[in-house]
């Protein structure tokens, strides 16, 4: 593995061995082209190493080993309980090399190191934890239908998983299509993003230690106009997750149809928060303040009458809390953006509120004062008010540190504001008047509600949304539905025809 891997040196001084290769069939290989994707430090723009990228060769590969792993009987016929030892051991596997995890994540997207620490690989730890405990109480059920017919149902693995995860949470995202799938008994072909190719290698050496056979899980990095498109096509996939952009994932949806794939997507989202007058504010206040994340409550809708007080006092709270800087500095609160890419559209977005006319209350400003004076992808926490429905900052999701406020009178009329969306994904209330919560919450068009909070999501409870949005559920024992198949078993007890 000595071509295959490389010795590095972290920011915050971790030294680790990288793995750079393609993890197929529990061994490092090679891409067949030799093409290779960058992983750029976006604090300082500088490059921290390169892997190699999957071709649809590659992907071919990869799933003839997790097809013959599906019906090897090493995996296939593996006691339940077993199998959720295997994943509870990865857990703990996971809990030793945290501190590494964090620091690969945090060098290669910029997430400052206390989340990707002490939320993110906690997520990761937990969610595999749970789902192992899983694996040996999936079960069928009797149906009773009269003494001439005994019924019976067979719980069975969809099969080969394609699996494509985020760059926001690298690890997090894999932990929550991992967990399931395995628990079920499917074997997975997964990508990661390629702006963020680098953790999970670094897993797939943990994949391997905890004992899954060779072929259950391999891990590629590529791009996805390659190589996510040809997991998506593979007449040898029987099923594709996806976490991401909208348009991805519509285009995710279409390359399926090849083989009427079973399919789980979770999308954009532009999620509003509503404050009622009676809200607890300084709570309301600080519960908006939720970083980048798809579920992000990115429109905040306060009523009419705590409105101005509402933008003085989120105004004040931004500028205290948002410290942006280094991430691995403990009083940073907010690193760069993943990318250029990701940058200049979140500048393109603070460009468009200025042009329609909406107010900027702070920030919306390239940061210099980096690690490297003028470097890395650093942008000022956006705010803006006096937004409209009708204005592309309300409409579309921004994915940055950007939120826009705007002014609701009545219930009625934030509801329509709040559902006035193409997304639903997640959405928040913020009130003390009981009934008022339960009632709003039953009539947002959204797949997660938050009352009084925002964004405290739990691997135990099921995640997803409607519209485009995304479709399925995943964490929870709802997620478990996506990675299994219900089998119908009919026993002729003595019917004669």
């Amino acid at each position: 593995m000595s071509d295959l891997s490389v010795e590095l040196t972290a920011p915050n001084g971790r030294k680790y061995t990288q793995p750079t290769g393609l993890f197929i069939n529990n061994e490092w290989v090679k891409s067949s082209s030799g093409t290779k994707i960058t992983s750029i430090n976006p604090t300082d723009e500088t490059e921290i190493t390169s892997v190699y990228a999957a071709s649809v060769e590659d992907v071919d590969k990869a799933v003839a080993a997790a097809r013959k792993a599906l019906k090897d009987p090493s995996w296939r016929d593996m006691a339940p309980t077993d199998r959720g030892n295997m994943m509870i051991k990865l857990s703990d596997l996971v809990a030793e090399h945290a501190e590494t995890l964090a620091t690969i994540e945090t060098w290669d997207n910029g997430k400052i190191y206390a989340d990707s620490l002490g939320g993110d690989l906690e997520e990761v730890k937990g969610c595999l934890r749970y789902y192992g405990g899983y694996a040996d109480k999936i079960h069928g059920e009797t149906i009773d239908v009269g003494p001439d017919k005994f019924a019976y149902t067979i719980k069975e693995p969809v099969g080969v998983c394609g699996q494509i995860i985020p760059w926001n949470y690298p690890l997090a995202m894999a932990a929550w299509k991992l967990g399931p799938a395995l628990a079920c008994g499917n074997t997975i072909v997964i990508k990661a993003a390629e702006q963020t190719p680098l953790s999970i290698l670094y897993l797939a050496n943990l994949i391997k230690e905890a004992g899954f056979p060779p072929g259950v899980v391999n891990i590629l990095n590529g791009y996805g106009r390659e190589a996510g498109a040809a997991i998506a096509t593979h007449l040898g996939i029987d099923k594709v997750a996806f976490t991401g952009s909208t348009a991805t994932g519509k285009e995710i949806m279409k390359l399926a149809s090849v083989n009427m794939k079973n399919i789980t997507l979770e999308t954009g989202g532009k999620s509003p928060l509503i404050i009622f007058e009676d809200a607890e504010l300084d709570q309301a206040v600080k519960w908006a303040h939720i970083g980048q994340i798809c579920t992000a409550t990115s429109r905040i809708l306060v009523q009419d009458t705590i409105y101005d007080k509402f933008i003085e006092d989120f105004k004040a709270h931004v500028k205290q809390i948002s410290v942006v800087g280094n991430p691995f500095d403990e009083s940073t609160y907010q690193g760069p953006q993943v990318t250029k890419t990701q940058y200049e559209r979140v500048l393109g977005f603070v460009q468009s509120g200025k042009d329609e006319g909406a107010t900027l209350v702070s920030g919306g400003e390239q940061f210099t004062s980096g690690p490297k004076s003028g470097k890395g992808f650093f942008i000022t926490p956006t705010i803006f008010s006096d937004v409209k429905p009708t204005m592309k900052i309300y409409r579309e999701e921004v994915f940055g540190p950007f939120v826009v406020i705007a002014s609701f009178k009545t219930e009625e009329e934030a509801l329509e504001m709040a559902n006035d969306t193409t997304y639903g994904l997640g959405s928040a209330v913020f009130t003390q008047n009981l009934q008022r919560a339960h009632r709003v919450a039953k009539r947002i068009e959204a797949g997660m509600v938050w009352i009084n909070s925002s964004n405290d999501s739990d691997f135990r409870i099921p995640f997803g949304g409607v519209k485009q949005s995304g479709i399925g559920r995943e964490l929870g024992e709802a997620g478990l539905a996506a990675y299994s198949q219900t089998k119908s078993v009919h026993v002729n007890m003595g019917a004669k025809i």
